[in-house]
């Protein structure tokens, strides 16, 4: 393909690379999240009402 095609493609698939670490970012996150809760409910140092 021509320099600008290929320019092109290299940006979406950088645009593309950025948007996956930041969506595995948010997952690491939450999953975090999620086993603090479990510990806590699981452990008794909260109660559901």
């Amino acid at each position: 393909p021509p320099l600008p095609e290929q320019q092109a493609i290299a940006q979406i698939l950088s645009d593309m690379d950025a948007e996956i670490e930041s969506l595995q970012k948010k997952r690491d996150k939450y999953k975090l999240i999620k086993e603090g809760m479990m510990d806590k409910l699981l452990t008794g140092k909260v109660r559901l009402i």
